[in-house]
């Protein structure tokens, strides 16, 4: 007896909550492989030896203990991959981990009466999808703009309650929006569509209203096209405890001194989000300043890494250290942030293969930058800053001898732009070059390492004639999912 309205929301909710639970089926399949593989590999080797690259456990006992949970992960996958087989993921509406506080609720800190309003308020939800067209663009929860007032059209057996025509029932409070309210107002008086959620926050007894809509699609340029165009980058390198950043010019050049930018990600998740924000604030508003068209990161991802944990990242306190830094690097979060933010302040992201750009931009380019800028520190953070910088812009990391001088106030000496990729002659050799000659030839085809993706992406299933489709998977994909073990 629902509308059509209600009936499409309750079924798209379910539908984005199956997807969802199906790509992390996936992800934890993808890294349940990696353990095993990287295990099986090592007890293959003798312990205390190592063979092909490869080492072997310390003594008989860790090596008892990895069979051990060798046998464990096996039996996970296998439960895994029998979920994804029979497409039934694990769906727990309000959440596993409040389902599980139920059982412990001295631990939790939580009544039962307080935990039932939590409960009952994850599970409710209150949303409808605009339409271009509808009055203030979403006809079946509706915003007045000018006083705030807010409309719910009933389903019909709820019409008895309606005390607005139309069988509409309007809520007692007023709401106002101080976040983007100007784009907001564009929209609702344009008749655009805007969608409504309406949530309950039991912690603070309140009630919230959130409207969203979706953005413009507008073609980004690719790094080659900003690299013509003479736009300048902003790189940065993300860190434990801070951002290393540095404006490189068209021609792949530092500009200015390098700035460090802190980002404490320590207390609770909404803390850390805001101070996580805050920074990326800081770099938007240090690209304006510099006059760059965007900004270039590293397309970190450490899933094979924290899959695979002590068998790749150390052990004892070293490894424990190192495995906490990693764990504590918000790459996902930061690379997302960083996306919808620049969106919206009209700037480009591209994110670099992260290849050696730490080690390279230590080689080739902390020493001209701590010439460059005696009033500042240089780290090997803002060298790899300025390596992801021209990767971005399609340039190679390192510099050839003879670039620029120790100090051109001093030594009278012409630059020879050899920072800048020029035609290169095929060959088996190239002749001998001096300070001051131009480069003969240059490279046509750029190494592995350089590839560029720019943001958003969209993934492209290339088939071959005659090949079998593999079995599909969620409807948004799983990166994951695919490609090698490793």
């Amino acid at each position: 007896m629902s509308s059509s309205r209600w009936a499409g929301a309750i079924t798209r909710a379910s539908e984005d909550q199956y997807q969802l639970s199906l790509r992390c089926l996936f992800d934890e399949r993808a890294s349940l492989r990696r353990a095993i593989a990287k295990i099986r590999q090592r007890l293959a080797a003798p312990c205390g030896r190592r063979v092909g690259g490869v080492h072997g456990y310390r003594d008989r006992a860790e090596r008892a203990q990895k069979r051990h949970r060798l046998e464990v992960l096996t039996a996970r996958l296998a439960g895994v991959e029998a979920r994804i087989e029979a497409g039934h993921p694990a769906i727990v509406v309000g959440g596993r981990r409040l389902a599980k506080s139920r059982h412990n609720l001295d631990e939790a800190g939580l009544t039962e009466a307080e935990w039932r309003q939590r409960w009952d308020a994850a599970r409710l939800f209150l949303t409808a999808d605009g339409e271009t067209g509808a009055p203030y663009g979403n006809y079946t929860i509706s915003v007045d703009p000018a006083d705030g007032t807010v409309t719910i059209v009933l389903p019909e057996p709820l019409r008895h309650l309606a005390n607005a025509p139309r069988g509409r029932y309007r809520l007692a409070c007023a709401v106002t929006f101080h976040h983007r309210r100007g784009e907001w107002l564009d929209r609702v008086t344009a008749n655009r569509a805007v969608r409504y959620d309406i949530v309950c926050d039991p912690e603070r007894g309140r009630w919230y209203l959130d409207a969203s809509w979706a953005s413009p699609r507008a073609v980004q340029p690719t790094p080659d096209e900003l690299a013509a165009t003479g736009a300048r980058l902003l790189g940065v390198d993300l860190n434990a405890g801070h951002l290393a950043v540095c404006v490189i010019d068209a021609h792949g050049n530092p500009v200015g001194a390098p700035v460090t930018v802190p980002t404490d990600l320590t207390g609770p998740a909404s803390q850390r989000d805001g101070r996580l924000r805050a920074a990326i604030t800081e770099l938007i508003n240090l690209t304006r300043a510099h006059g760059c068209a965007g900004l270039a990161i590293e397309n970190l991802g450490f899933a094979d890494a924290r899959a695979t944990g002590r068998e790749t990242m150390g052990r004892g306190k070293r490894g424990k250290t190192f495995r906490r830094t990693v764990a504590g690097l918000p790459t996902a979060r930061f690379r997302e942030r960083l996306r919808g933010m620049a969106h919206h302040a009209g700037l480009v992201v591209v994110a670099v293969d992260p290849a050696y750009t730490s080690r390279w931009g230590s080689q080739h380019w902390q020493r001209p930058l701590q010439q460059q800028s005696k009033t500042t520190l240089v780290t090997g953070h803002h060298a790899a800053a300025v390596a992801i910088g021209r990767r971005a812009l399609g340039y190679g990391i390192r510099r050839r001898p003879g670039v620029t001088a120790h100090d051109q106030r001093i030594v009278a000496r012409r630059a020879t732009g050899q920072t800048v990729p020029r035609p290169r002659a095929h060959g088996t050799t190239s002749p001998p070059r001096t300070t001051g000659t131009p480069h003969p030839g240059g490279k046509t085809c750029r190494a592995r390492s350089d590839q560029l993706v720019l943001f958003p992406v969209s993934k492209t299933v290339r088939e071959t004639p005659g090949t079998r489709r593999s079995a599909s998977g969620p409807v948004h994909g799983d990166s994951a999912d695919t490609g090698p073990l490793a």
